[in-house]
């Protein structure tokens, strides 16, 4: 078994913060159930994995810890934070929006240690006898406030009754629900670490400014913004779906590189949209709150409110995508003719001008290709780097991100060689396999 110190370093983490070593004391040194308050960003996920890699058996075949979410995109990325750590324990995200049949083939087949999963996929695998929880010694609530709020209430009642009462409970949330212990869901008493700043959940490291839109229609505005920001990378936020879309179609018609996100695209087009935006082929995301909560994306320099959040929490999250860790980032309100800054900002604002000369379209460094041929097919990073240097002749400096999924590959390349890489490509094999590499547009 690796120790926390060998993982770390696995890892390239230097140290980790107040919260995690607290945690980490806290889930390896007591027996008590536990209540994390920490903002978001300041790295919860790693906070609770850590001491439970420590705690978990991996001779034994069978699941010892369950991890409860709200979204599938936090699913997926916790379970990948577990599998880098390469510990030898084996993860498996479940979620909806694909056959549960093929996800129960597919936990026989993995046979996982830990599993992550929003409520109502777990209940149809418990209630279908898929997962056996006889050995489950862990339950961990990720994001639990915002499973109540997302109406998860009554399932997580009917998950938690099938549960091993020995299970121990770790609650993780970034803000204080105060109908926490009324809920019927979790025990009565738990040792809370709290670490939410006395004054609001916003860093200081944020910078709040706001820009003045002379129109309702604030698309003008935001894309004069937008080229004044550069190539840094941004998130902008809207609350609507359509909105999403419509915004997105005018900043492509403009010639920006963008990625949308919303809950109504489908979980191929969602993996491949924040795959571009987290490996720099697109250093802007036009979503909606989906993205405010559960995405491990670092590097997130601008959060832009295009709409008004809709409450102190929803600003609370969103802001929470940047200034992560140590770093500095930048909030923008765009303010139409009527609107004004919520009275829950509770920071100085600054006024932040748009300059009267028209700036450039930023464009991504990065491009990113899809490798027909994953890890079922025993392709390597090691092997798409050399197929990349080989045939399309590029070098290490030109290939950035690699990620390996079963049944496929993604690797960001520079964008100027893009359709180099792709002629040069075209017909290859990887390792003996014909396959397909195509871009992710």
């Amino acid at each position: 078994m690796k120790t926390i110190e060998e993982i770390l370093d696995k890892c390239n983490i230097r140290q980790l913060n107040e919260m995690q070593i607290a945690t980490s004391e806290a889930i390896l040194n007591t027996g008590k159930d536990l209540m994390l308050l920490s903002p978001t960003g300041s790295g919860k996920t790693l906070a609770y994995l850590l001491p439970l890699t420590q705690r978990i058996n991996p001779e034994l075949d069978a699941v010892q810890a369950i991890v409860v979410v709200p979204g599938r995109e936090l699913a997926l990325q916790s379970a990948t934070v577990l599998k880098d750590m390469a510990t030898g324990l084996r993860a498996y995200a479940c979620y909806g929006g694909r056959a549960a049949m093929d996800e129960h083939r597919q936990l026989r087949q993995v046979r996982p240690h830990v599993i992550f999963s929003t409520p109502g996929r777990m209940n149809d695998h418990l209630g279908k006898g898929n997962i056996d929880t006889k050995a489950v010694k862990w339950i961990i609530l990720d994001e639990f406030d915002k499973c109540l709020e997302m109406g998860f209430h009554d399932e997580m009642a009917i998950l938690m009754r099938q549960i091993p009462a020995c299970a121990r409970q770790i609650l993780l949330s970034a803000t204080p629900a105060e109908e926490m212990h009324t809920q019927q869901i979790l025990r009565d008493q738990f040792a809370v670490l709290n670490f939410l700043p006395n004054e609001g959940n916003v860093p200081a490291r944020v910078c709040i400014r706001k820009v003045q839109s002379p129109e309702k229609d604030k698309l003008e505005t935001l894309r004069r913004l937008l080229c004044q920001l550069g190539d840094d990378s941004s998130i902008v936020f809207l609350n609507y779906r359509e909105s999403v879309e419509r915004t997105a179609a005018y900043l492509e018609e403009h010639g920006f590189t963008i990625s949308s996100f919303h809950g109504g695209l489908e979980q191929k087009q969602r993996e491949d949209a924040l795959y571009r935006f987290s490996n720099g082929s697109a250093n802007i995301l036009v979503s909606t709150d989906l993205a405010s909560r559960g995405l491990d994306i670092p590097d997130i320099r601008n959060i832009i409110h295009y709409h008004l959040p809709e409450g102190e929490d929803g600003y609370i999250h969103r802001v929470g995508r940047t200034a992560r860790w140590d770093a500095h980032g930048d909030s923008y309100f765009i303010l139409g003719p009527e609107e004004s800054i919520p009275d829950y900002v509770d920071a100085d604002v600054e006024d932040y001008e748009l300059s009267t000369e028209a700036a450039p379209v930023p464009v991504p460094r990065m491009a990113t290709i899809y490798i027909g041929k994953g890890k079922k097919d025993k392709i390597s990073k090691g092997d798409i780097v050399g197929l990349l240097c080989k045939q399309a002749g590029l070098s290490g400096s030109e290939i950035g991100r690699i990620d390996v999924k079963d049944y496929y590959a993604y690797v960001a390349v520079v964008r100027s060689k893009l359709m180099q890489v792709l002629k040069q490509l075209n017909g290859q094999k990887i390792k003996g396999l014909k396959t397909l590499f195509e871009a992710v547009r």
